[in-house]
């Protein structure tokens, strides 16, 4: 007898294998509000997620009371994505697993893929980095300093996650040949180029690694610090010349060295990691003279509870921008789990013209999908949507590290 399938069937066999497509999304916090499970959310849609305050101690035995200052990141459902397909009766009487291999995993694995893609975006919040842009990392090296960066932040040591992407896979391949764990893994590594879990990260491939192009630059020009004492969301720049994309939107710096150098500290004890603090340039910046003002991430903060650095960067201190101009680089990511979060939403069931309508969501997978079906009358075939609606937020930036390419 032939079975015929329920949207019920369609959607909770959706989840399952959207959730098997998905590669740095399984590696973040996925946040899914069960308040919008009658209503529905829709665009625009905002949940709100805390982060504990801060304190900065007392020594003696005087009181010395602090404010405790509850920080939000708003994570906004920005974007509704789907698949749209037409199925014919006769289709709707296959069984589940056939039904999944023809038309389910087709269009998960493009859901899932863009879920990923505009996830690995996040990495424009993230200011630590290491590596040289237009080069693939082939050594450990690289990658123990970009631990080192989550360390010096405090960053728990499980669960931690490396994603790369296609390029920056076969050289850390072949030089970590034989060192990761089990047999079965080495095993798999050397059949299947599988990386595994190593240096205290589990490691994975993901092609929608995203690219930042390095700006223009000045030149053989030394960009610098324009003044002492800056402080806040934005510096002055000087030798900054007349050029357009003097820096791009993601392009990472260090301030100085040695007795100039603009270094980080200790999220707790205020004490300097000895590493020189990076900063990532939040929105592109065109110079149309010798000074220019850049808006950075972090902020530079001098004092209290959320002081990142030692001291303000020195006048004359000069802008050590990762990459030479122009060079287009991977941004692979090395972080702990709690750096980044993927929010979703059921989303409203529409209640007029379809034939059925139904959401199912995943509480442990922190998934929700609709589907929707109706009936064209027209040629006699049953169009359908698959949809999803999410947004994607950086929690803690500073416990992860751009692995750069």
């Amino acid at each position: 007898m032939n079975q015929l399938l329920t949207i019920g069937m369609v959607t909770m066999e959706s989840l399952p294998v959207l959730e098997n497509e998905l590669t740095f999304t399984k590696e973040v916090v996925r946040e899914y509000d069960k308040d919008f499970a009658k209503q529905g959310a829709q665009i625009g849609t905002i949940l709100n997620i805390r982060k504990p305050p801060k304190y900065t101690g007392r020594s003696g035995q005087g009181l010395s009371t602090e404010d405790a200052i509850e920080t939000v990141v708003q994570l906004v459902l920005t974007t509704q994505f789907g698949v749209d397909t037409t199925f014919t009766s006769e289709d709707f009487t296959l069984n589940i697993e056939n039904f999944a291999d023809r038309f389910l995993k087709p269009a998960m694995a493009r859901i899932a893929n863009k879920i990923d893609a505009d996830g690995l975006l996040q990495y424009l919040n993230v200011a630590n980095a290491v590596g040289v842009p237009g080069t693939p990392p082939n050594a450990l090296l690289t990658y123990l300093q970009a631990m080192q960066k989550l360390n010096d932040n405090a960053a728990a040591k499980t669960p931690r996650a490396i994603i790369i992407n296609q390029a920056m896979e076969p050289p850390i391949v072949d030089a970590l040949k034989g060192l990761f764990q089990s047999s079965e893994r080495i095993r798999e590594q050397y059949e299947e180029g599988y990386m595994g879990y190593a240096i205290g990260a589990a490691w994975a491939m993901d092609q929608n690694v995203a690219i930042n192009t390095v700006g223009a630059l000045n030149g053989a020009t030394t960009i610098t610090i324009n003044a002492g004492g800056q402080s806040g969301a934005s510096l002055v720049l000087s030798n900054a010349g007349s050029v357009t994309a003097l820096l791009k939107k993601g392009n990472v710096f260090t301030i100085g060295s040695g007795t100039t150098g603009c270094y980080s500290v200790n999220p707790q004890e205020k004490t300097s990691t000895g590493s020189l603090q990076c900063f990532t340039v939040t929105a592109d910046v065109t110079s149309s003279g010798g000074a220019a003002t850049v808006p950075i991430y972090p902020a530079i903060v001098l004092s209290g509870p959320f002081q990142n650095v030692v001291a303000a960067p020195s006048a004359g201190a000069s802008i050590n921008v990762f990459g030479a101009a122009g060079v287009n680089s991977p941004q692979g990511l090395c972080f702990h789990k709690g750096s980044f979060t993927l929010g979703m939403a059921d989303m409203v069931l529409p209640t007029g013209g379809v034939i059925m309508a139904e959401r199912k969501s995943s509480d442990q997978l922190g998934l929700s999908m609709r589907y929707i079906k109706a009936y064209d009358i027209n040629s006699d075939r049953l169009p359908g949507r698959f949809d999803v609606l999410y947004g994607w937020a950086t929690l803690y930036g500073e416990t992860a590290c751009r692995v750069m390419a």
